[in-house]
């Protein structure tokens, strides 16, 4: 019998998972089978540039994974049960539901955007976290006549690269950024002032400290009483987890995050994993790991690594999962490269201008390139699994 591996979600860690696991493993132990509502792997980190009118190259997954051995199921899930080891998944094509088992469970299911539970955010509101907001951001920017206000709450990575992007892309329009604190106030002195230097060119109106506290169909306001006209409003304060994880008996996080030991292992449940922006992992100095693509690829080399050891019966690999730099594009023109502490601090050193757009080009064509070729520079040898036989195939033998 096969080992059965199910990944859910194809972002990068899903996706970086399935491949490093199909490269480690011999293809007569395991059966992986991959997860994920879409057809085409999404580059999350362009959604900005998706969203200011920008094509992105296609990425079928067809190809991706064509003589990998994992199968590609488009589905969405609905529900996973921990205790029965078992995913109820819906198929794209149709309303049938199916269920699936599994012996191991790679859990990628990442994130969405996050309201906040801000009044009036999901009724009027624009996202770039997804390819369907993203494009339904884009329409309603192509559709705005020159001169109309457009207003990106959040002073973040998210915030900023939207902000800059529009700006750059529709020069026409007016563009403001709501923050919640002051512009760029975790980086170093010279990344704020490089930042503050591209805003300005870029003609970005910054409302600094400004929590918005409600968004309407034609502005929002903030905490202090000021009103921002917007005719878009793009939401851009944070993640927020999927949210099957909460409904299962995994141990969880407030956050619905769920809790795993520095493998990537459940605490609670040892044959599921979790990846991403769906768990909880302690980086250096005993901090959790942000969510972001920089952590997300180096959580699922871990897991994917750690499970095919399990199952050889080889020793179990320990990375140390590091921050190097936060990489953020300002346009497609200008780029801030901050540099940071293992832990993600910033310190002095940081790369600007057209030198950091290239470098956060590179980076990001990395990330898509080792998606797209899951397999590539790793050793061809596979392990074999040692075969164990689990209290679900001994039932079902039994009862058969």
């Amino acid at each position: 019998m096969q080992h059965r591996i199910v990944v859910l979600g194809a972002g990068y860690t899903g996706a970086v998972a399935a491949g490093r696991l199909a490269r480690r493993l011999h293809r007569d132990d395991v059966a992986i089978t991959l997860v994920n509502p879409e057809s085409d792997f999404v580059e999350r980190v362009r959604l900005h540039q998706l969203a200011a009118g920008q094509d992105l190259r296609p990425r079928p997954f067809s190809e991706m994974f064509a003589g990998t051995g994992v199968a590609l199921e488009l589905a969405k899930v609905t529900a996973v049960d921990v205790d029965r080891k078992t995913v109820t998944v819906t198929a794209v094509s149709g309303p049938e539901q199916e269920e699936l088992e599994y012996d191991t469970l790679v859990y990628a299911l990442g994130s969405g955007w996050n309201d906040g539970g801000v009044p009036g955010v999901a009724a009027h509101a624009h996202e770039v976290a997804s390819r369907p907001g993203a494009l339904r951001l884009r329409h309603r920017l192509a559709a705005l006549d020159a001169g109309r206000p457009v207003v990106v709450v959040g002073g973040g990575l998210t915030g900023l690269e939207a902000a800059t992007e529009i700006a750059e892309t529709r020069p026409d329009l007016d563009v403001a950024l709501a923050a919640h604190g002051a512009l760029g106030d975790w980086l170093s002195d010279k990344g704020r002032a490089h930042l503050r230097k591209v805003v300005d060119e870029l003609g970005i109106t910054v409302h600094e400290h400004a929590a918005v506290t409600a968004v309407e169909a034609d502005g929002v306001t903030t905490a202090d009483g000021r009103t921002v006209p917007a005719e878009v409003t793009v939401w851009t304060t944070g993640f927020a987890v999927h949210p099957i994880a909460r409904a299962t008996t995994l141990e969880v996080t407030d956050r619905g995050q769920i809790v795993v030991d520095s493998t990537m292992r459940s605490v609670s449940h040892p044959d599921v994993y979790a990846v991403g922006d769906a768990a909880m992992a302690i980086g250096p100095n005993d901090k959790p790991l942000r969510m972001s693509c920089a952590s997300g690829v180096p959580m699922a080399w871990q897991a994917a690594d750690a499970i095919a050891a399990r199952l050889a019966g080889t020793k179990v690999p320990h990375v140390s999962i590091r921050y190097f730099q936060q990489c953020v594009s300002l346009g497609r023109k200008e780029g801030l490269v901050q540099f940071v502490t293992a832990d993600d601090r910033a310190v002095d050193r940081a790369l600007t201008g057209r030198v950091a757009s290239l470098y956060k080009e590179l980076i990001c064509k990395g990330a898509a390139w080792g998606v797209a070729n899951p397999t590539a520079g790793m050793p061809s040898r596979r392990r074999r699994v040692v075969r164990q036989e689990t209290p679900s195939r001994a039932r079902a033998e039994v009862s058969a």
